[in-house]
């Protein structure tokens, strides 16, 4: 009468699994897969105090016990910046950070340092590699000057998105040419077409208030040694450039130094018109130079010397050309031939924001003070030359040659 009736087989079967399944570990997931409320777990383990730090030995053993599914060279790189920290100890947020991979400010403060040494070989000495990896590693020794970035860059790199901006700004300036070639039944010296200037996209003094001229004119060639030198040149320098520091990056400096380009002419050689990428083109290429210039010992790059002389010989050639054809005789005077100050607006915009940008790898641009006064620096331009061409022109009583 007082007994407790004993309870259905069933339901202690259930009652058994439940308990047997609370007894069951669970399993361990993978280090480099783990959501980051897991990082907590693990991160606990080294941190019995519950501090919120740990110190750089621990996190080494940590990397060394679980870190075998890291790609090695940011395994290596990891392990690198453990040791630049001072005070020998790793907070819990910047090990969120460095093991889901990402450059975190004191990350990037401790490339900035650049005080490291990397223990293993460097990435130059790894043998079978395959063609696409061996491409990689040379933009990698091509565009950045410290090994710790070449590593990281190497191993995280993964062709998506391709670097398409320079590859379709060529082709669109190919097709332009190929199209006013047929239609002028000209491809040498096309600019000496009587015919040339009355395209839309040339930029013209006379019509310099229609303010889409300022960018387009780049797909305009004055012929096929114009355009063959400029594709040549971004296609070698843009290309790797972008597979490095990405279509925003890049596309900002060369449509920056092509806007630079017209409104310079617009400024300094008032009277005349303007074709030609050269102003986008010596933008990436001034830039590119100056970055190896600025970190001559680090650079590794084969035939630097070689390479910057070949640079040089090929932008001094398509300098001089553009120079000799502004004082050639006009084929329609008296409008005289494309200026070829835009080519030194490139210039001016490649070693102060285009040294910016690639100066440091991955680093944010609003983070850098430099970057901040260039771009002031570019916005009085750009002003400046809007009021010039707005109000300079009919103040100064210039003669300016008759619209095409």
């Amino acid at each position: 009468m007082g007994e407790h009736p004993s309870p259905a087989p069933a339901v202690a079967a259930c009652a058994e699994a439940e308990r047997i399944e609370e007894l069951e570990p669970e399993p361990e997931e993978p280090l480099p897969m783990a959501p980051e409320d897991h990082w907590k777990v693990l991160f606990d383990q080294f941190d019995p105090g519950n501090t919120g730090y740990i110190s750089t030995g621990k996190f080494r053993s940590l990397l060394e016990s679980h870190g075998s599914e890291l790609d090695p060279h940011k395994r290596e790189v990891l392990l690198a910046l453990a040791d630049s920290h001072s005070d020998g100890h790793i907070c819990y947020q910047d090990f969120v950070n460095l093991m889901s991979n990402k450059r975190s400010n004191s990350f990037r403060q401790a490339i900035l340092q650049g005080n490291r040494r990397l223990c293993s070989k460097a990435l130059l000495e790894e043998k079978g590699l395959s063609l696409s990896q061996r491409l990689i590693r040379h933009v990698a020794y091509e565009t950045l000057p410290r090994e710790i970035d070449r590593k990281w860059y190497y191993d995280s790199y993964t062709c998506c998105p391709p670097p398409w901006f320079m590859i379709a700004i060529t082709l669109l300036e190919i097709a332009f040419f190929l199209y006013n070639g047929v239609a002028l039944d000209q491809f040498v010296l096309q600019v000496t077409h009587p015919h040339y200037l009355k395209n839309a996209l040339v930029y013209h003094p006379q019509l310099r208030a229609q303010a889409w001229r300022y960018l387009t004119y780049i797909f305009m060639h004055a012929g096929i040694e114009h355009l063959g030198l400029n594709v040549v040149l971004q296609l070698l320098v843009g290309v790797p450039l972008e597979m490095v520091h990405g279509a925003a990056r890049i596309g900002f400096v060369y449509v920056a130094g092509v806007v630079a380009g017209s409104l310079a002419v617009s400024v300094a050689d008032m009277t005349a018109p303007v074709v030609g990428s050269s102003g986008g083109v010596y933008a990436l290429v001034s830039a590119h130079l100056a970055n190896i210039v600025m970190n001559w010992s680090g650079m590794e790059c084969q035939f630097k010397l070689l390479r910057m002389a070949v640079a040089l010989i090929c932008m001094s050639m398509e300098f001089g050309r553009a120079v000799w054809l502004r004082f050639h005789p006009s084929a329609y005077p008296p409008c005289p031939h494309p200026s070829f100050v835009a080519h030194l607006g490139g210039v001016a915009v490649g070693i102060t924001l285009g040294v910016v940008v690639l100066r440091n790898y991955e680093q944010r641009l609003q983070d850098q003070s430099l970057w901040w006064i260039f771009v002031a620096i570019y916005t009085v331009f750009v002003l400046f030359a809007v009021f010039w061409n707005v109000f300079a022109y009919s103040l100064l009583d210039l003669r300016l040659p008759p619209p095409p």
